[in-house]
């Protein structure tokens, strides 16, 4: 049985992904591709950048601190 941590308000204090990466060939040196596949559900999300994949973290995790910063507009 899956236990689920919450906190106050119910919103859930832990989260869990596979992540995967991988350079994307032909597109040029330090293009990193990434996919996150949620634990509990298995959907699987895919991320053209790292930067894309950082702002989806900040978003799950609460932390809208970075989310305007350059080249995540």
């Amino acid at each position: 049985m899956t236990q689920q941590r919450k906190v106050a308000g119910g919103t859930r204090a832990y989260k869990s992904y596979l992540l995967r990466l991988w350079r994307e060939s032909g597109v040029g040196p330090g293009h990193w591709r990434a996919s996150l596949q949620d634990s509990e559900s298995n959907e699987r999300m895919g991320f053209a950048t790292l930067e894309q994949l950082f702002r989806y973290l900040r978003q799950q995790t609460g932390d809208p601190s970075k989310d305007s910063g350059p080249g995540l507009g």
